[in-house]
C-alpha cells in the first residue's frame, strides 16, 4: 500500500473512499458506513481529503441559571456523566445559579521582529495612528461594527537566538474567534512595522493566551444542599491541586470537559480555548483555573477566570447547520454570552467531579455509563442493556465477555 496518491484532492469524495476502500482492504459494509456518515453538504469543503465525518452525541445540560436567565446547554462529547454532572451541579446551585462577566473581545496578534535597531519599541510606538489607519483599512467592516486595532505594545524578549522585539497588536473582535481578522492585520502593518526599524519580521500570527479576553463565573453551592464534610473533602482536594501539577493537571482537564463540550456544539475552535487555558493557568507555575473557599454561613464558593474565546459569527458556526441550531438553543445573542455560559458549565463540570470524588468515588457514576455501553457493544438492545448493566454492577464484573454471557442467558 502506497500512501504518495497524487492528485487525491482533486477526486470527488465517493472517489476518494473507493480508492481508501481498495488500498486498506475496507469491507463494503465499512466503505458504506462511511459513506453513509456525509451528512452535510458541505463536509467535503471543511477538511482536505474528506471520506466522511465522525459524530459526536450532542447533549442538553438541564438546570442551568446564568445572570438571571435560565438556559439549555447544547454539550458535544463522548465522555459518559459529563452532562449529567454538569446538570445536576447547576441544580444545586439553583435558584440563585450562576454569575458570570467577561471582558472585551480583544485578541493578541504578534509580530515577531528580527534584527531590529535600538529604539524599535519607541519608535513603532511613536507611529500607533498610522499603524493603526494600515490596519484598518483591511477591515473596514469590523470597524463600522465597533471593533478594529484599539492598541499597541511592543515587548523585548530574550532568547536562545538572541534579543528579539515583539509586537502586540490589540483588536476588538466583536463576535468573532478573531484569528483571520488578527491574522490579516499583523501581515498587513509587518512591512511598515519593518521599514521603522530596519528589522525583518517572521511570524505575525495570533495568540491563543488572550488575557484581555478573560471570562469569570461563580456561585454559590449551600451547606444544607451538601453537607460540611463533603465541603471540606472539596477545600482539600482544590488544596491538593493548588500544590501539585499533577494534580492540578486533572483538575484542569475536568474543567475543559465542559468547556470544550459546549465549544464543539457551537462549532468553536476548543484546541484554541484547551492552549490558552493550560497557558493562563500556567503563568505562575501551573494553578486550578478555579477557586474554592467557604463564606461567613459556610456555603461553599466556588469561582472560575479563564481566557475564553467563543465566537458566534464565522468560521463553521455559520457553516454547520447543528452548530447553529445549538447556538439557537442556547438563545445567545454575544460572543460574550456564549463565553459566559461555557465557562459556568466548566465550573459546574469541575465541582461535580470533586463532588464526585470527595462522597463517592469518581468512577460510580461513570461505571454505570461504561456497563451500560458495554452492554450495547455486546449485542445487547436498549431494553436489555439495561438489566445487564444491573445485573453486571452487582457483580462488579463488566466486561464485553460477561454482557455476552448475560445476553446468552437473557434471549433463551
Amino acid at each position: 500500500m502506497r500512501s504518495d496518491l497524487s492528485g487525491f484532492y482533486d477526486l470527488s469524495l465517493d472517489a476518494r473512499l473507493s480508492l481508501v476502500k481498495k488500498l486498506c482492504s475496507l469491507t463494503e459494509e465499512e466503505a458504506d458506513t462511511l459513506r453513509k456518515t456525509v451528512c452535510l453538504p458541505h463536509s467535503d469543503r471543511m477538511i482536505e481529503n474528506a471520506v466522511g465525518t465522525i459524530e459526536l452525541p450532542l447533549g442538553i445540560a438541564t438546570n442551568f441559571t446564568v445572570n438571571g436567565r435560565d438556559v439549555l446547554v447544547p454539550m458535544a462529547i463522548e465522555e459518559p456523566s459529563v452532562v449529567a454532572a454538569a446538570s445536576h451541579a447547576a441544580k444545586l446551585a439553583r435558584p440563585e445559579g450562576f454569575e458570570a462577566s467577561s471582558d472585551e473581545p480583544i485578541m493578541i496578534g504578534q509580530i515577531q521582529l528580527l534584527g531590529a535597531g535600538r529604539g524599535a519599541a519607541k519608535t513603532i510606538l511613536e507611529n500607533r495612528d498610522s499603524i493603526i489607519e494600515i490596519a484598518h483599512a483591511k477591515d473596514s467592516v469590523l470597524v463600522k461594527l465597533g471593533g478594529g486595532l484599539k492598541n499597541i505594545e511592543v515587548r523585548e524578549i530574550e532568547t536562545e537566538r538572541g534579543t528579539m522585539t515583539i509586537v502586540h497588536l490589540l483588536v476588538n473582535v466583536q463576535d468573532a474567534m478573531g484569528a483571520n481578522a488578527v491574522n490579516t492585520m499583523c501581515e498587513e502593518v509587518a512591512p511598515f512595522i519593518e521599514n521603522l526599524v530596519g528589522g525583518r519580521s517572521l511570524l505575525k500570527i495570533i495568540s491563543n493566551l488572550a488575557v484581555y479576553r478573560k471570562t469569570r463565573a461563580g456561585t454559590v453551592w449551600k451547606k444544607e444542599a451538601l453537607g460540611e464534610d463533603v465541603i471540606e473533602g472539596i477545600l482539600d482536594a482544590y488544596a491538593f491541586a493548588k500544590a501539585d501539577p499533577f494534580r492540578c493537571a486533572t483538575h484542569n482537564k475536568g474543567i475543559m470537559n465542559g468547556i470544550d463540550a459546549v465549544l464543539i456544539a457551537t462549532g468553536n475552535d476548543f484546541r484554541a480555548a484547551e492552549a490558552g487555558a493550560h497557558a493562563f493557568a500556567a503563568i505562575d507555575g501551573y494553578k486550578p483555573l478555579t477557586k474554592y473557599r467557604k463564606n461567613e454561613n459556610g456555603d461553599l464558593v466556588g469561582e472560575i477566570e479563564l481566557p475564553l474565546v467563543a465566537g458566534i459569527v464565522g468560521g463553521s458556526t455559520n457553516s454547520n447547520p447543528i452548530a447553529k441550531i445549538s447556538l439557537k438553543i442556547l438563545n445567545v445573542r454575544k460572543a460574550h454570552e456564549l463565553s459566559e455560559v461555557a465557562a459556568c458549565v466548566g465550573l459546574a463540570n469541575n465541582f461535580a467531579a470533586l463532588r464526585a470524588m470527595v462522597k463517592e468515588g469518581i468512577q460510580k457514576g461513570h461505571m454505570k455509563l461504561h456497563a451500560h455501553n458495554i452492554a450495547l457493544t455486546a449485542g445487547a438492545t436498549h431494553d436489555e442493556a439495561i438489566k445487564i448493566t444491573d445485573v453486571m454492577l452487582s457483580e462488579g464484573k463488566i466486561s464485553v465477555a460477561r454482557a455476552s454471557e448475560l445476553l446468552e442467558v437473557m434471549r433463551r
